[in-house]
Parts: structure tokens; C-alpha cells; sequence
């Protein structure tokens, strides 16, 4: 082999060396690009996935507090209007008991509350009140009931109102008193869901 053929395969065996070299290296820094690639990818898939579970709580969140503000306006509608609807209900009520109270039967429902608490008094000494309205059966009573009745200056309505002083108790049978307790206590019952 002469020189120019050694330096040739030298300069060959060299370069072949120096390529091998050269693609290790870039093989090598390629595979460490991979690597940063793909931890990066990863990161990013999580952070989306974070993003996206924060998201999703959020908008749960949202939408539980739209629907519990709409839930509390319709309950405050719904309160505004059994209001207005017990109102009427009563004031219907009330022009019942004016129509009632021009009726025999109430002059005989008066009169079996006085004979009741006459009995419940037995014998103690007792006022029995009357409405100011209701002046007009006081004769009428008195005679009925052999008892003598007293015309409240204050305005209950109607029905009648007694006081036994011996033991301090008052028999409240006015329709001012009767009224109130059922207004008090009236409330809407109705189908599924409502109160």
C-alpha cells in the first residue's frame, strides 16, 4: 500500500470515526430533546387536566349558587303571594262573620257561651262581656240567660268576653280573639313540594 492509499483509508477511517461520532452526539442530544419533549408534554397535559377539573368546580359552584338564588326568589314569591291569598282569605272571613253576626244562630251561639260560662263559674261572681256592636240583643240575652251582661267599651268584634275575678281567669270567646288565633296559625297546604 502506498502512501497516498494509507493517508486515503486514514482520512476514510477518520471521517467514518468522526460521523459515528457525530451521530452519537446528535442521536444522543436528540434523545435528551425527546426526553424534555416529553416531560414538557406531560406537564402540559396535566395542567390542562387541572385546569379543566378547577373549571369544572367552578361552574358547579356557579351554577349551585343560580340555583339556589332562583330558589330563594321563588320561595320569596311564593311567601309574597300566600301572604296576599291569606289577606284575602281572611277579609273574606271577616265579611262571613259581619253576615254571621246578623243571623238568630248568633244570637243563640252568644247565648250558649254566656250558659257555659256561667256553668264553668259555678256560682262565683262573673262579668260577661258583650261587643258594643251587639247592644241592640242585650235585653234580649239578659232575659234569656237570667244574667246580666256588661257592653265592652273596646271593640272585639263579636262573641262574647268573661271575667271570673275570684280565680283570675278570662274566658275569651270573641271573634277579634278567634280571628287573630287563626290568622296566626293559618298556612297553605297543597300538593307535592308545597308547605
Amino acid at each position: 500500500m502506498t502512501l497516498d492509499e494509507k493517508i486515503a483509508h486514514l482520512q476514510a477511517a477518520s471521517m467514518a470515526e468522526a460521523r459515528a461520532e457525530g451521530n452519537s452526539i446528535i442521536d444522543s442530544y436528540r434523545d435528551a430533546l425527546e426526553k424534555v419533549f416529553q416531560e414538557h408534554k406531560e406537564e402540559m397535559i396535566q395542567q390542562s387536566e387541572l385546569r379543566i377539573r378547577s373549571e369544572k368546580i367552578n361552574t358547579r359552584q356557579q351554577l349551585s349558587q343560580a340555583a339556589a338564588k332562583a330558589q330563594l326568589e321563588l320561595k320569596r314569591q311564593y311567601g309574597k303571594v300566600a301572604q296576599e291569598l291569606k289577606d284575602q282569605v281572611f277579609e273574606e272571613a271577616n265579611v262571613l262573620v259581619r253576615e254571621y253576626m246578623k243571623t238568630d244562630e248568633y244570637i243563640d251561639f252568644m247565648a250558649a257561651c254566656i250558659r257555659k260560662a256561667l256553668a264553668f263559674a259555678n256560682g262565683e261572681p262573673v262579668t260577661i262581656y258583650i261587643n258594643p256592636t251587639d247592644v241592640s240583643h242585650k235585653d234580649a240575652l239578659e232575659a234569656e240567660t237570667g244574667t246580666s251582661l256588661t257592653v265592652s267599651k273596646e271593640d272585639f268584634v263579636g262573641g262574647i268576653r268573661c271575667v271570673i275575678r275570684g280565680r283570675n281567669v278570662l274566658i275569651d270567646n270573641s271573634f277579634k280573639t278567634q280571628l287573630r288565633n287563626e290568622y296566626d296559625n293559618f298556612m297553605f297546604r297543597g300538593g307535592e313540594g308545597i308547605v
